[in-house]
Order: C-alpha cells, then structure tokens, then sequence
C-alpha cells in the first residue's frame, strides 16, 4: 500500500477547558501514521494551557491573543505542512477512525479536492442530539449541488477535509466573518472544484449553551445570507436562501426553548 498522506489537523481554542481534552483524545486516539495536531490558543484563562502542557510532545501548540476564530486557524495554515488539512473545533470530535478513512480516500482518489462525509450532532454530554437536522442535512449532501450550496450550508465543517494545494488557488479563511468562515470557504472551493462525499460518519459536531451556533443562530444564519450574496446575483437563490434562513431561525428557537 502506498504510504497514507500526511494529516494536518487544526484546532483553535479560546476557553474551552470543559471540551478540549476530548477533542484532542479524538484526535490522538486515531491511530493514523501520518498526523499533524496543532493547538492554536487565543490565551485562554480557564484551564486549558494546563491541559495543553499535559498533552507533551503528542501535538503542537501555541497560545496568544488572536484577531478571532478565522485569524487563528489561518495561524495553523501557516504552520501546518500536511498534504491533506482540516480544522476541528475545540469542542467538537473527530469519529473513530475516521482519519484511516480520509486518508485512504485521498490516496485511492488523486484526483479529489476536498471531502466531506456525515457528521453527528452531540450535546454537553456526548449524547447524539437533533437527528431530524442530521438526516436534512444528508438529504443535501446527496445532491452536492453548488446552487443548492447557495441556499442552505448542507456540509458539515468538522467532517471536511482539504488538500493543502486548494489554500493557493483560494486563498486563506476571511478573518471578517465571525460565524460562517466556513461557508464561505466551501463557496470558494465548490466554484473550482466538484464536491467528494464518503458516507461514513467522520465527526461530532458539539452544540452547549456557550457554543457560538448554540446561543446566536440569528447572527449566523444573517451572516451566512451575507456570504451567499458574494457569490450569487440569481434573485431567485437569495430568496430561497432568505426564506430558507427564516425557517431554520424558528425552528432552532424552538429546539432551543424545549432544551430549556
């Protein structure tokens, strides 16, 4: 078999001492023979630079004050050296063995961008939450359909991997989007390159009352429609995606309210 590319996975932090033991577990728990991990800290106060020193040589960290989410995995960008990249959350999971499966995808498949496969919603405690959006999602990401991409963001960040290539062709993540730096960035991508999907469930997507898409999905959902107008002048797409986003505002108001 030929040697499985080199990962690099990136996770920025800022206070999430309750969550980022776990998410580094997920990472170095993959048994994956090729991995890079950095730790980019915007200087948390809470705990986590222990847990980091905890951690010793298994992965690579640095903590300062940063400009925000995007500015510190752009941080990683400029570190990492893998062939293959992703960005994980500092309170969201990597599935088991899913690396050993990104990696041999990319090998058997020299010709694919970037992938995603299924990703699961979990809450504070692990437990798998709001199934009914997990199985929409899916529904989408059948089609890998870049108007439907217009519409509605149906790929799941912490499942999507990328070759390191796609950063000088598109570029690094825009430090002034706060929510949706990810959205914009798949946008980028899809409009070079055909979306590749493997069906395994290849990460944990972890929703909290302090998690920024678990206590302002207003604020995300506008900034998304803000993203979706750089690249799309069709008058019939943004006004899917505006109906779109005023259903899924009250829908999670709702699931948020009944988790109260």
């Amino acid at each position: 078999m030929d040697q499985l590319p080199l990962i690099s996975i990136i996770t920025p932090s800022l206070n999430q001492a309750g969550f980022i033991e776990r998410t580094i577990t997920s990472v170095l728990t993959q048994n994956y023979p090729n991995l890079e991990y950095y730790v980019i800290d915007g200087g948390s106060t809470d705990g986590t630079i222990n847990i980091l020193h905890e951690k010793g040589n298994s992965l690579q960290w640095i903590s300062e004050p940063d400009r925000g989410q995007a500015n510190a995995i752009n941080k990683g960008l400029s570190r990492v050296k893998g062939e293959i990249i992703c960005y994980l959350n500092s309170d969201d999971e990597l599935a088991p063995g899913s690396l050993r499966i990104v990696g041999e995808f990319f090998r058997r498949h020299p010709q694919a961008a970037w992938l995603t496969g299924r990703c699961k919603t979990i809450n504070k405690q692990g437990q798998e939450v709001r199934r009914a959006i997990t199985i929409y999602k899916d529904l989408w990401l059948l089609l890998r359909s870049r108007k439907v991409l217009l519409v509605l963001n149906y790929i799941s960040q912490p499942a999507t991997f990328w070759r390191r290539t796609i950063i000088d062709e598109v570029g690094i993540f825009d430090e002034d989007l706060h929510y949706v730096m990810d959205y914009d960035y798949w946008l980028r991508i899809s409009n070079r390159y055909p979306l590749w999907i493997v069906p395994s469930i290849l990460a944990y997507f972890r929703i909290h009352p302090f998690s920024k898409s678990g206590s302002t999905s207003h604020a995300q959902f506008e900034e998304e429609l803000d993203v979706a107008r750089r690249y799309t002048k069709s008058s019939i797409l943004l006004m899917l995606h505006q109906l779109h986003k005023s259903i899924a505002i009250q829908v999670y108001r709702r699931m948020i309210k009944e988790q109260q």
